[in-house]
């Protein structure tokens, strides 16, 4: 997979399944409207998707850039997937998991190519 599909396949999942969880939110007693905080996940989908065209051209710092917010994304998603699991909210589970399983491949594809452009000069 090059580098601008993963980085376009991450971006995919960032904004649907923030999308996704903000307007599938069930109300409970205790919260009775959803947290603007699922909106956190589109931001850093945006920004990545302005970085796309960047890493098609194979540009290095907008390639460094995408991947400092992949990386800041993951490690965020961390804690919601910890209180999902805590929680047994499975499709909370199953969004937040998509989105790390995501961004760790854009991380992969990413340091793949940073290694093989290295090796090429």
């Amino acid at each position: 997979m090059k580098t601008y599909q993963a980085n376009l396949l991450n971006v995919l999942t960032l904004i649907s399944m923030s999308l996704w969880a903000y307007f599938a939110y069930e109300p409970t007693p205790d919260k009775m409207s959803p947290s603007v905080t699922t909106f956190i996940p589109l931001v850093f989908g945006v920004i990545l998707l302005l970085c796309h065209s960047g890493i098609k051209k194979e540009n290095k710092i907008i390639a460094h850039v995408a991947v400092l917010v992949t990386l800041l994304a993951v490690v965020g998603l961390t804690k919601p997937l910890m209180a999902a699991i805590d929680e047994d909210r499975f499709m909370a589970v199953l969004r937040v998991g998509a989105m790390i399983l995501t961004g760790t491949i854009a991380m992969i594809t990413f340091i793949r190519s940073f290694i093989a452009a290295r090796k090429k000069s």
